[in-house]
């Protein structure tokens, strides 16, 4: 008991003799720092260069961590405008394939607009609903019909060729046979020959010529023209080309597009009219005639 009576604590006062001197220490830091004066600032000065130096390695977790936070800001900053590029890019591709199908439907149009046709021969543009979908009869249906004034039998062209006739007509739509169904016959002229011949579908892309006159005088890129022959299709519309397959059988690359066909125009062709009276063709002049001309043509 006597002994820790006699036991002084010295921790105490210790403590606040500590605490009284880090005071006076850091209010003379402050002090200095505060006092407006040449010698002073170039000893904080020569303080800084001495002390700031050799204190990069106390520094150097305070940076590494501010870096890294910086680092992370900027990681989530990037990351977002990744994610908003993407979403800019996908909205991009999507204006682009409308802008493309724009473009080509643009082009066709324009195709409709500049193909040089009969001044007599007046037309409808319709737009390609759906096709047949079948590999034996090959057709498609517009959306135009009776209502229109379609008539069956009408010659249908893309922007180019010949695509097919009119084969049904109801009243908001008509069914289109085309140039390839099986069931489809075209008279046609090869040019520059001036050789007759049948343009015969066979459900292929390229359909056979057949009952030409003269195989001889046909070379492939010839150009394939409607004739005109029984009325159905008017005459000078464009099929295609000459080309000879592997087997050496001519056929018809056709100049219309049947891969992409949206728009399709019908042309009212209501024939030629028949001539019912032979008096009214106009015959050469029997006055400018020989004399054994002038008696045959009487």
């Amino acid at each position: 008991m006597a002994k820790d009576r006699n036991t002084v604590d010295y921790g105490g006062p210790l403590r606040r003799l500590i605490f009284a001197v880090m005071v006076l220490a850091l209010s003379a830091v402050f002090l200095l720092w505060r006092i407006d004066s040449p010698r002073v600032e170039r000893f904080r000065a020569q303080v800084t260069d001495t002390i700031v130096p050799n204190m990069e390695w106390a520094m150097a977790p305070v940076t590494g961590t501010v870096n890294l936070i910086r680092d992370f800001q900027s990681y989530n900053r990037i990351a977002e405008q990744n994610t908003e590029l993407r979403r800019e890019l996908r909205q991009m591709e999507a204006w682009k394939e409308a802008a493309l199908q724009l473009e080509q439907e643009n082009a066709r149009l324009l195709d409709l607009n500049n193909v040089r046709l009969d001044p007599r021969l007046t037309y409808i543009t319709g737009v390609v609903l759906a096709d047949s979908g079948s590999p034996f009869r090959q057709s498609v249906l517009l959306n135009v019909g009776a209502r229109d004034g379609i008539v069956e039998g009408w010659a249908t062209m893309d922007g180019i060729g010949l695509v097919g006739r009119i084969s049904g007509v109801a009243q908001n739509t008509a069914r289109v046979i085309l140039v390839t169904d099986a069931s489809s016959r075209i008279p046609a002229v090869i040019q520059p020959s001036g050789q007759r011949a049948i343009v015969a579908g066979d459900n292929s892309a390229a359909p056979p010529i057949d009952f030409l006159e003269n195989p001889d005088l046909v070379r492939p890129g010839d150009r394939v023209v409607t004739s005109g022959d029984g009325g159905v299709f008017p005459a000078g519309l464009l099929l295609g080309q000459v080309a000879a397959d592997p087997g050496g059988r001519l056929r018809v690359r056709l100049a219309a597009d049947y891969e992409r066909l949206e728009f399709l125009r019908v042309l009212r062709h209501y024939g030629n009219e028949p001539v019912s009276d032979e008096n009214d063709v106009l015959g050469p002049d029997a006055s400018a005639l020989p004399p054994e001309l002038s008696e045959v043509t009487q």
